[in-house]
């Protein structure tokens, strides 16, 4: 498979301990709960985060109880190379990509780039602002298993482009798109990059991508709370922020966040929010002179000679009227992702999805959406031949429920230009247990589950 590393990528005892780890640190997990890239297990102290400030809420008044999140921010920022600065927090991935495109300058007959794997929502925007604002959608070239192809790409940034959105791993499909070089050369032709990942924050490798933009959300391989979404533009960051060039070339460690132990998970979770987060002035490049804030309220804004005037940084998409125990939740799930180790998360994720493949590909007829060895844990099932793909499709997905299996399913909104109908799809978190891959595979095949 081109341009991706093998499944794993590190000793075995490695990933069983990130897994063990894992578990230990939620004290009830739903059994079988095979649907991480829908919504995660939070931790117990997640959930403690959550329950605990809106206690504080409750004492001292909603805006009394201020989230001090400066440590969350660095903690986030870190895995894209970015600086604490670097991050806005809004209500969803959603909300942060329409808060971001709806805040660009593009001109009348401005070109953006997309690929048929981009997520539904994210298409009906890019419709919506061509319609209005006369833009020119220009679809990028894709493989057999939808990853972009490069060469095409180069032609097509050849040919002018003055924006490109990717999603990293797709919700409906589980490749992996090589985000690298990709970033690599959008910088070389002067484009910003705008990279979704939702499905790939705390998954696959996010450092080192350069790109102008990164959004994404809690409840997935953050494994946070539901109702926190996150901006991250370097391109927006003043003196001493990140870069373009990713960061401090995309080291896990950035800001001082590598794996820790337990007790430094402790001090830094008990800590959140004690490093000041200072907004310098937007950066020369000019990239502030075409982002603005579109933003759903007046949070990421200042009253300037009577007229409201967005702040530098990414602050200007942040919005104020928001859940701020779900943020402060946000924060202790990043600061445990480094305290167990992003490498070792990663190459865990990267073993259950290989594993899951060569388990339930051809179970009953069923067959995986892509690579095998593809190494992500967002795994994709298509229906057996000649099967109506909705009804087989919603039946999977009761017999596992039936059996105490918690999977996905897709409809084909979720990518209109990449599926031609729905899919089942089946996503392990760090601690799920090999047996329940084993029991769907039964399954699918029409066998006991027992058996």
């Amino acid at each position: 498979m081109r341009g991706h590393p093998g499944p794993g990528g590190g000793d075995p005892r490695g990933t069983a301990a990130v897994a063990a780890a894992w578990r230990t640190a939620r004290s009830s997990v739903p059994p079988g709960h095979l649907d991480a890239a829908g919504c995660n297990v939070p931790s117990d102290r997640v959930l403690d985060a959550v329950v605990g400030h809106l206690r504080r809420e409750r004492e001292v008044g909603g805006y009394g109880a201020v989230a001090d999140l400066g440590t969350a921010r660095s903690a986030l920022a870190a895995l894209v190379g970015a600086h604490a600065r670097d991050v806005a927090f809004l209500e969803s991935g959603t909300a942060a990509t329409a808060a971001l495109l709806g805040g660009w300058r593009l001109a009348p007959g401005s070109r953006v780039g997309h690929i048929r794997t981009e997520y539904g929502s994210t298409l009906m925007l890019l419709r919506r602002l061509a319609a209005e604002r006369g833009i020119r959608l220009v679809e990028v070239p894709v493989d057999g298993d939808s990853r972009v192809d490069l060469d095409a790409l180069r032609e097509v940034l050849a040919g002018g482009l003055d924006l490109l959105t990717v999603p990293h791993v797709a919700s409906h499909r589980g490749v992996v798109q090589p985000a690298r070089e990709i970033g690599r050369l959008c910088r070389e032709a002067g484009v910003p990059l705008v990279l979704d990942v939702c499905q790939s924050l705390g998954h696959v490798d996010t450092g080192g991508i350069g790109a102008a933009a990164y959004v994404g959300t809690s409840r997935k391989w953050l494994a946070g709370p539901r109702g926190v979404g996150f901006l991250i533009a370097p391109g927006l960051a003043g003196p001493g922020g990140g870069s373009q060039e990713g960061g401090r070339n995309g080291r896990e460690s950035a800001d001082g966040f590598g794996p820790a132990g337990a007790d430094g998970l402790g001090r830094e979770a008990d800590g959140l929010g004690r490093e000041a987060d200072g907004f310098g002035p937007t950066s020369a490049d000019g990239l502030g002179r075409v982002m603005d804030a579109a933003a759903p309220s007046l949070g990421g804004h200042l009253w300037v000679g009577g007229q409201p005037s967005p702040l530098a940084g990414a602050a200007r998409y942040e919005s104020a009227e928001a859940s701020m125990a779900a943020r402060s939740g946000l924060g202790v799930a990043v600061l445990e992702h480094h305290a167990l180790g992003p490498a070792a998360l990663r190459a865990r994720l990267a073993e259950l999805g290989v594993t899951a493949r060569r388990l339930l590909d051809g179970a009953g007829g069923w067959r995986a959406g892509e690579p095998l060895d593809e190494p992500s844990a967002v795994v994709t099932l298509r229906p057996p031949p000649g099967a109506d793909p909705v009804a087989a499709v919603e039946e999977a997905g009761a017999r596992a429920a039936a059996a105490s299996l918690l999977v996905g399913t897709v409809p084909v909104a979720r990518a209109p230009l990449d599926m031609a109908a729905p899919v089942l799809r089946v996503s392990p978190s760090p601690g799920a247990e090999e047996e329940s891959l084993h029991a769907l595979a039964r399954i699918l095949a029409g066998r006991p589950v027992s058996a």
